[in-house]
């Protein structure tokens, strides 16, 4: 059953606390990754025979695989995939951004332009749950950027198949190339390439502990978006809120994984013991269950706080993934909020509207994270490069500072270089 505390019987940093893994996570990846960079394809069908109990005798989702995907799927989900892309698009579209270029008087130039990142990998979760929005919400902003090829991993089933609503929202997102790999072996694969798999420069999307870990051993050679741990959610609510639409809030996490964390923040002792009896009601009629009961039993708090004020503290002080603000005034409350991934605001806004159809991105950070990181955006699947330009007049005009700073650092070839050209000239 959750636990129903008071202000201060709890540190913040404890409040998201999860279980520790009982195994030796980074080894186990380290070995993985060695094993792919050496073996390349032969470690990954070896792995998938290992971890995923099937044998393939090929990696790559073939054309025709995705047309059977695209026949099997029903065609109202289909719509929904269409509505949740158009909705994705609109909002990420805004978030493109062109190059700029400065003139001076004197024919100096500087500028900086905008360059899409040339092939990005995608991971996409299998396991116990096929999140088809992964692929929307990771895709989508890379073509929106201009990434050339965008390749996909994701575990195989006991067929050797990729679940057909996965296929599909790879198709409505513009996903180039798809391979039947996960795991940390996949996150080696699109690092180091393969004989079939091709290396990538970024990788991005969510996964369980190996694929995090994996991700964070490789980052330096590639590019990664974010070492993302188990979900979590923070209610905050005052007691008008209805218990039971709070609770299957606060369960739409917990069904996630064992290690998600789902809170409520009150002011209200009422709603917080009332909510506690719901999510008793209600974890046993989820298809999850078991899933949802470790997590609210193990990570699952109800806090209860003297006011509002205190709340928003609170979520501050937490910097969620997700946060409910399920108040009166919404509006009003969300200048105050300073880190939390994604807010949801009023009483009308499940988080899992974001998950999947209002169109903000949710890939999100976590374990306190997004006191310094953000959503996946069409920035991540970018890259800055500047230039310069001076004309002779101009270096001439600078050349004593340059120098002047570069002898102050103790670099004489830098003032040299600085002043060779108009030596030269002399």
């Amino acid at each position: 059953m959750i636990r129903i505390m008071q202000v201060g019987q709890v540190a913040p940093e404890a409040i998201f606390a999860r279980v520790a893994p009982t195994v030796d996570v980074a080894g186990t990846v380290a070995a993985i990754l060695a094993d792919v960079r050496q073996n390349g394809d032969e470690a990954l069908l070896r792995y998938t025979r290992q971890f995923d109990r099937v044998e393939l005798t090929a990696l790559e989702v073939t054309p025709a695989e995705r047309q059977a995907a695209l026949a099997a799927v029903d065609p109202g989900f289909l719509q929904v995939l269409e509505k949740a892309a158009a909705n994705i698009r609109a909002f990420h579209s805004r978030q493109l951004r062109q190059g700029f270029e400065c003139r001076q008087p004197n024919g100096a130039v500087v500028g900086q332009r905008v360059l899409p990142i040339e092939r990005v990998g995608l991971y996409v979760p299998g396991g116990t749950a096929a999140l088809a929005s992964t692929v929307l919400m990771d895709a989508i902003p890379a073509k929106l950027a201009g990434v050339s090829e965008l390749v996909m991993v994701t575990p195989p089933d006991r067929n050797g198949s990729v679940a057909p609503a996965i296929l599909a929202a790879a198709q409505t997102a513009g996903v180039d190339r798809i391979f039947k790999v996960g795991g940390a072996q996949a996150i080696g694969a699109l690092a180091y390439g393969t004989q079939t798999l091709p290396k990538v420069d970024k990788i991005v999307g969510p996964g369980n502990a190996f694929v995090a870990e994996a991700k964070k051993q490789v980052f330096g050679l590639v590019s990664i978006d974010m070492i993302a741990g188990p979900s979590e959610i923070l209610v905050a609510a005052d007691g008008q809120n209805d218990p039971a639409v709070v609770a299957a809030d606060l369960l739409s996490q917990a069904e996630h994984d064992k290690l998600a964390s789902a809170v409520l923040v009150t002011d209200s002792l009422p709603l917080a013991n009332a909510v506690a009896a719901e999510l008793e009601r209600q974890i046993p009629l989820l298809p999850r269950a078991d899933i949802a009961r470790a997590s609210i039993d193990q990570n699952g708090k109800i806090i209860v706080a003297d006011d509002l004020e205190a709340v928003i503290d609170i979520a501050n002080a937490i910097a969620p993934e997700h946060l409910e603000l399920c108040v009166a005034d919404p509006m009003a409350w969300l200048p105050r909020i300073r880190h939390a991934g994604s807010v949801f605001l009023g009483r009308w806004c499940p988080e899992a509207l974001g998950d999947y159809l209002a169109g903000p991105n949710h890939t999100l950070p976590t374990g306190g994270t997004a006191r310094f990181s953000s959503p996946l955006s069409v920035d991540d699947f970018v890259k800055k490069t500047q230039y310069i330009y001076y004309t002779p007049q101009a270096l001439d005009a600078v050349a004593d500072d340059v120098a002047a700073f570069a002898r102050q650092e103790g670099l004489e070839a830098h003032a040299r270089s600085a002043l060779s050209r108009r030596e030269a000239r002399s």
